[in-house]
């Protein structure tokens, strides 16, 4: 899927060096980049402008990057790209609890920044789509929502109500990184975002009914210390 030179991408960003390698970066890819080096700029820029992408660092100097990834999250979907010195898995885990799409750690390439634009441009697009066409298929995996039904190689699978909950889940954010904490509150509860050992357990039992080798799995991959994601092959 090549980035359609309509795409407008927001950078909030406090350091201009960085802002100036990113807006060579993105202008030679012919789009669009709309720039804030703060937090609350870019919060006006975003609910004025309405980018398709924002790129986003942690450390800004007036309002924490977590805390505009919720505020966008109150109104928006867009694609929020994390782009930090930060390389911790709590803070990868952070960001993304908090709704953000992917994570970029400091330094990166412009080919790397690129792919990461598409492929979350890419997963909104289908997300969009999967309102109106409640058929996911990646592979020989195809999940038919208004059937509640399950196939793997053109045969049905029986899951409980929470191995098709977690599934459900994992592809509502197909392609993404899902968390933890994330996976048991949506299929578990808000009471339930400590107790990793339940998800293990689910996640190890989805495996052996969906994969040929749950050791090497081909669909439910791992996110070591992070959380899960479900392989997109679209």
């Amino acid at each position: 899927m090549a980035i359609s030179t309509d795409t407008t991408v927001l950078v909030i960003e406090d350091e201009a060096p960085i802002r100036r390698f990113l807006r060579a970066s993105l202008e030679s890819q012919g789009l669009k980049m709309l720039e804030a080096a703060a937090g609350q700029e870019g919060l006006l820029l975003a609910t004025s402008y309405k980018p398709d992408v924002l790129l986003l660092d942690l450390g800004l100097p007036d309002i924490d990057g977590l805390e505009i990834i919720r505020r966008i999250r109150d109104w928006s979907a867009m694609p929020i790209i994390i782009l930090s010195a930060r390389g911790k898995d709590a803070d990868k885990i952070a960001a993304l609890d908090a709704g953000a799409d992917d994570y970029l750690t400091k330094p990166f390439s412009v080919g790397e920044l690129i792919a990461r634009i598409r492929v979350a441009l890419r997963h909104t697009a289908k997300a969009q789509q999967a309102a109106e066409r409640p058929v996911f298929q990646a592979g020989d995996l195809r999940v038919d929502f208004t059937k509640r039904q399950v196939c793997v190689r053109d045969v049905e699978v029986h899951l409980t109500p929470i191995e098709y909950n977690l599934l459900a889940v994992l592809v509502r954010y197909a392609g993404r990184v899902v968390t933890h904490r994330q996976l048991l509150k949506e299929v578990w509860g808000a009471h339930s975002t400590e107790q990793s050992h339940y998800l293990r357990i689910y996640m190890h039992q989805l495996r052996r009914k969906l994969e040929s080798d749950p050791a090497k799995p081909e669909f439910l991959l791992t996110e070591p210390g992070v959380g899960y994601r479900l392989k997109d092959d679209s």
